[in-house]
This record gives C-alpha cells, sequence and structure tokens, in this order.
C-alpha cells in the first residue's frame, strides 16, 4: 500500500520551532489517515533539534539543493550553524519514505526542511522567498512527489487511494 509522508505539524503534533502545530484539517488527509496511509514525520525533530528551538532559515540566496551540496547553511536566530541536524533529518525521511513505501510527501510551507515552493528570506526578518527546503530536495531526489498544503486538493487527484 502506497503512504503518504506528512510534516507532524500539520497532523497536530506540536513539533515546531516554537512548540506549536500547524494543524492541517482537510477530508482527503483526515480519510488517508483512517486509512492508514499517513505517515507523520519531522525532519527537524529526528535531526536532533528540540521543542522548542529557535527558528532557522537557509541563507539568502540559496535552497536546499544548496544545503545539501555543502555550498549553504542553516543558521539558527542566534546565528548558530544548524545544518547538520536539517541534513542528516533530510535523510532519515528518505530512509523512513522508502522503508514505509511513501511515493509523496504533504509537508509545510516555508520551514527551512520542508518548504516547497517558499522560504523565509533567510534574514530572520519574517518575509518569504521562493524556494524549497533541504528535506524537500531531499525527497525530491529521491523521487517522492512533494506537495504543499495549498496543493491537497492536487495530491488528491494525483493519487486517487
Amino acid at each position: 500500500m502506497s503512504r503518504l509522508l506528512v510534516s507532524a505539524c500539520l497532523m497536530g503534533q506540536m513539533v515546531r520551532y516554537d512548540g506549536r502545530a500547524k494543524i492541517l484539517i482537510h477530508k482527503s488527509l483526515a480519510r488517508w489517515s483512517a486509512d492508514g496511509r499517513v505517515v507523520p514525520f519531522c525532519p527537524e525533530l529526528a535531526g536532533g533539534l528540540s521543542v522548542p528551538r529557535q527558528s532557522a532559515e537557509i541563507e539568502p540566496g540559496y535552497d536546499g539543493n544548496d544545503v545539501l551540496a555543502g555550498r549553504a547553511k542553516v543558521v539558527d536566530s542566534e546565528g548558530a550553524d544548524v545544518t547538520e541536524a536539517f541534513v542528516f533529518g533530510a535523510r532519515l525521511a528518505i530512509d523512513l519514505a522508502r522503508d514505509r513505501d511513501c511515493t509523496h510527501a504533504l509537508l509545510t510551507e516555508a520551514s527551512p526542511s520542508c518548504g516547497s515552493s517558499q522560504l523565509y528570506s533567510g534574514h530572520h526578518d519574517g518575509t518569504r522567498r521562493d524556494g524549497f527546503g533541504v528535506t524537500t530536495a531531499a525527497l525530491r531526489s529521491a523521487g517522492i512527489d512533494v506537495f504543499a498544503p495549498s496543493q491537497i486538493e492536487s495530491l488528491a487527484a494525483h493519487c486517487a487511494w
């Protein structure tokens, strides 16, 4: 049975940097969860970061591919380099997706891990820019389609479970 890797925060788990969830309520997600198709996962927690933690952003002008290639860092709001945790969490996401037969992922937007089309600017100023996170880059390179919450209708049409 094909499954869906989902950001744990979207499933109500209080794993975000600020100790909150970012719950996504949608009939398709509820049905997939009831059918046992949802695999919740937080790459930042899996990578060794705590809850709560300082917010983190990919350096300005770079994206998840750049972080995976060693060309860019993920830096928290106090200036600490947290790249290693983000890369480790992304690799664990690939392992879990493969182990659980996840063919698709539904990840929260703007996160330096999970953002699929938007990231925060890298200046810790609250502005967003086009780009994608480390886990999104890793999953895509492993052949897993990644969708944002705003794309859940497209995901539902694409999966037709």
